[in-house]
């Protein structure tokens, strides 16, 4: 078969080789002047590539629609995925949280196995060439429209990615052609994307290590995530509130802006109850009791976020440790667990890893990928609807998702 690939990311360059490499001939359009531009900066330069969980496991951190990728993800799993790699001479490690890596540390690894594999199966890759138009008669493929020409074809794959990272080429491409087809696009949004949140003045830069976070917006919440996070200059980021962003579009609906009155709540010692929390603290208490409450603080936290701590029990900072009386011992206790953080919103797409949103799956055949409307027109990666959190599972989507459009065409 005569087959066009639009968009050379993690999807398109792993769909394009698999194709060519079972005889098909194999056309890759980028708009840009090299491929894997997104896949070069994706988990700060290092390439989280997929996460070695079993599949179960994997399953629990896809956000959206995650019954529709069954067949994808049971079709090429994490190990059938860190195997294709190291095929390639690509050696990996697993690191906390299952997150695989290349052992060099180095995304470009990845993004050079990919491009090899595709050219040496014989992949036309076309740099500097936009995709304009899927050329369609009778329901059927019949071309791909570029800027520069019309190459003529029996399949097409839209592998343009989603709207996040714009400079990188993702710009929502494939969402107008495939709406041009008749494809409804469920609103794309950022997410993996950090929080805009008040309350943040002077802990700008600040990491904390093993806490645990929650999201309220009236009388929903997210469920509690523990681990990393980090306060930046106009809110919070990190690993636990990239992943909490993904999960607004349950609690808050997909909009930017948060309802009025939604908050971030930080438990900074999720390990303790309070019980034992506030006997810790009376410890402290006693061991220095001349000391001001907020010297005695920096024993149990960041000297940056102690003064923040106490702003928000209402306790003076040069309040004597001896002088804290037990309703403000216990209400310090309880504000270490639910230290409040009010949001307003996620911050704008070209800060966010992956999309929400994309399009419908409704319209898309979950075990091949192919369009439902239109024969011959596949999808593959984050330009359908479906998204996971951090952690390698949204490159195993659009690895698992390419090579379901492989397996269909080389049976």
């Amino acid at each position: 078969m005569k087959v066009v690939v639009i968009g050379a990311g993690a999807a398109g360059l792993m769909c394009a080789g698999g194709l060519a490499e079972a005889g098909h001939d194999v056309v890759l359009i980028e708009k840009n002047d090299r491929v894997g531009r997104k896949l070069f900066i994706t988990g700060k330069g290092r390439c989280n590539l997929t996460n070695a969980c079993d599949a179960r496991a994997f399953f629990e951190n896809v956000v959206t629609n995650p019954k529709f990728l069954n067949s994808a993800i049971y079709g090429f799993t994490p190990s059938d995925c860190m195997q294709f790699f190291e095929s390639l001479d690509v050696k990996l490690k697993v690191e906390r949280g299952d997150r695989v890596f290349p052992v060099s540390d180095k995304s470009n690894d990845i993004v050079k196995a990919l491009e090899r594999y595709a050219l040496k199966n014989g992949v036309q890759l076309q740099l500097n060439e936009k995709a304009e138009e899927i050329v369609v008669r009778d329901a059927v493929v019949r071309a791909v429209k570029t800027d520069k020409g019309e190459y003529l074809c029996d399949v097409a794959v839209i592998a343009t990615g989603g709207i996040t990272y714009p400079v990188t080429g993702s710009t929502g491409d494939g969402y107008l052609m495939a709406q041009k087809l008749g494809h409804r696009i469920v609103a794309p949004v950022a997410a993996l994307v950090p929080l805009i949140a008040k309350g943040v003045e002077g802990l700008q830069g600040l990491s904390l290590r093993n806490v645990g976070a929650t999201v309220f917006s009236g009388d929903k919440k997210s469920r509690s995530h523990f681990g990393e996070m980090l306060f930046t200059h106009t809110g919070v980021s990190g690993p636990i509130i990239l992943t909490l962003s993904s999960e607004l579009g349950k609690i808050c609906g997909k909009n930017t802006i948060l309802p009025k009155g939604s908050y971030l709540s930080v438990d900074l010692k999720p390990a303790l109850d309070l019980q034992t929390l506030d006997a810790r603290i009376q410890r402290e208490i006693s061991a220095a009791p001349k000391a001001t409450v907020k010297t005695m603080l920096y024993t149990m936290m960041p000297k940056s976020l102690a003064p923040k701590v106490l702003e928000s029990c209402g306790i003076q900072e040069d309040t004597k440790a001896s002088a804290v009386t037990k309703k403000q011992r216990e209400l310090l206790a309880a504000t270490v667990k639910d230290l409040r953080f009010p949001l307003i919103g996620k911050e704008k797409a070209d800060l966010g890893i992956i999309t929400q949103g994309g399009v419908d799956v409704a319209q898309i055949n979950p075990k091949d990928m192919q369009s439902k409307l239109i024969k011959g027109l596949y999808f593959a990666g984050e330009v359908a609807d479906v998204d996971a959190y951090t952690g390698g599972f949204n490159l195993q989507i659009a690895f698992s998702t390419a090579k379901a459009v492989v397996r269909s065409l080389s049976s």
